[in-house]
């Protein structure tokens, strides 16, 4: 079983993954594969223009494959399909483990590398994983809570249950709220990648009152924040703390007008930029067994894990991050 473990490993540190391709080397031949769920979501479509600048300044062909909800049925059916099809390599995002494991050991035992981006499935034969420290991340904005709240309210979590990465989020907020008694855990929602749930279970939510008044509602994926702001926003009731999830460019807005708090962000133009980068280097440079567990060996050629970054953005510094979205947008 491959754990990441030690000391995460920076992009910055990592200028093997970064090195600009050399003339020759490469071919629009050469094909490498984003594979996901959620596609539609501007998480994933930001993670993909990151992934496609990085084949184009490399001159492979880079393509981007999921549903476009989540549905770890057909991302497996799209994972099939690209190993399959025999490319140099393969960066996927693991909506579901258990589904999708089988599926990426058959693609190393077939010899196409194999790297996790923003969600990881530990157990497989994946080379490493590229993403969040999702743990320190829940940490990160389970702290925000705990300020928020003054170590007492209760909180109401949406998430997409046995995805790797939200669970590591959950427990990440557990750990910051372990010291805090007063807050309580008063229901953890599973949209299942529907954010209209996450719309209707707030409504019902916000409507208890006394004991039972949800104080934070805090949501550990990007597509639900806009909803459930939404929803707090037409209850006038302004005593509420929203926390959402990455920077969609209506969380922005939201923090801007007062409707959330606050968003945990993560990288996924950096993901997908350096996911194909990573591949390119292992393709070019193959290791002499692709299935090997390197995660135990001190000698690795390969990290356990490439930590991307996170932040928090809330009205002290989310113009920054405005003009940055608008910067990338021209």
């Amino acid at each position: 079983m491959k754990l990441i473990k030690g000391t995460a490993l920076t992009v910055a540190a990592l200028s093997f993954v970064l090195i600009p391709g050399c003339g020759a080397r490469h071919s629009p031949k050469e094909v490498y594969y984003l594979v996901a769920a959620n596609m539609s979501t501007n998480y994933w479509q930001t993670a993909v223009t990151g992934f496609k600048k990085a084949g184009a300044e490399y001159g492979v062909t880079a393509r981007a494959v999921g549903p476009d909800k989540y549905d770890p049925q057909d991302e497996l059916a799209e994972l099939q399909a690209a190993v399959a099809a025999k490319p140099a390599g393969i960066l996927i995002s693991v909506s579901d483990a258990a589904v999708l494991t089988p599926e990426i050991n058959a693609a190393v035992d077939a010899g196409i590398p194999v790297i996790t981006v923003d969600s990881d499935a530990a157990a497989s034969h994946r080379l490493y994983f590229i993403g969040t420290n999702n743990l320190d991340a829940g940490r990160l904005g389970g702290r925000r809570v705990v300020e928020k709240l003054d170590g007492k309210g209760n909180v109401v979590f949406f998430t997409i249950t046995g995805q790797p990465n939200t669970e590591e989020r959950l427990k990440g907020f557990k750990d910051a709220f372990a010291s805090h008694p007063g807050i309580n855990i008063v229901d953890v929602v599973d949209i299942k990648g529907d954010t209209t749930v996450a719309f209707d279970r707030t409504q019902q939510l916000i409507a208890q009152t006394g004991a039972k008044k949800v104080d934070a509602f805090v949501c550990l994926e990007s597509a639900s924040g806009e909803l459930v702001a939404e929803a707090v926003k037409r209850s006038h009731d302004t005593s509420r703390t929203v926390v959402a999830w990455d920077v969609n460019p209506d969380t922005l807005q939201g923090i801007k007008d007062g409707v959330i708090d606050a968003t945990v962000v993560q990288k996924p133009f950096t993901m997908g930029y350096v996911g194909l980068k990573a591949l390119d280097e292992v393709f070019h440079n193959p290791p002499a067994q692709l299935q090997k567990d390197y995660s135990s060996d001190a000698f690795a050629p390969y990290p356990a894990f490439i930590d991307t970054g996170t932040s928090l953005v809330d009205k002290s510094n989310v113009d920054l991050f405005l003009s940055a979205a608008a910067a990338h947008a021209k």
